[in-house]
């Protein structure tokens, strides 16, 4: 009796495996179809309007800007394997940039103020 039972079971799992199978089959291919679908649907909306897709266009802008920044995001460097040839390399004197003493009253908008980088970046 237990034998009988071994074989409707694995008889049943194989069944089961194989409905599963099928209904994922058809599953996948029901979302294919249905891609397939809203595909032509929107390229014939498109040729009717005249305009593009917006996939499309969404695309086609971020080609365009990973084009833009290809050799890289500063202009000098070469990103792309090509070097170009930099220049001479200049030292300079260092100089110490004073502090401002702490009896001076200082204006936060002001060049010699709390930002470092304002005095530094004097025109």
């Amino acid at each position: 009796m237990n034998g009988l039972f071994d074989f409707l079971g694995r008889v049943l799992r194989g069944v089961l495996k194989l409905v599963l199978g099928l209904a994922g089959l058809v599953f996948l291919l029901s979302l294919l179809l249905a891609t397939l679908v809203v595909v032509i649907g929107v390229s014939l909306w498109a040729l009717l309007t005249g305009r593009k897709p917006a996939p499309a266009v969404v695309f086609s802008r971020f080609r365009q800007t990973s084009q833009r920044y290809r050799q890289g995001v500063w202009p000098g460097a070469g990103g792309s394997g090509t070097q170009r040839p930099m220049g001479d390399v200049v030292d300079v004197q260092a100089t110490e940039v004073p502090e401002p003493s702490s009896g001076q009253r200082e204006e936060p908008g002001s060049r010699d103020g709390p930002d470092r980088m304002a005095r530094m970046v004097k025109p």
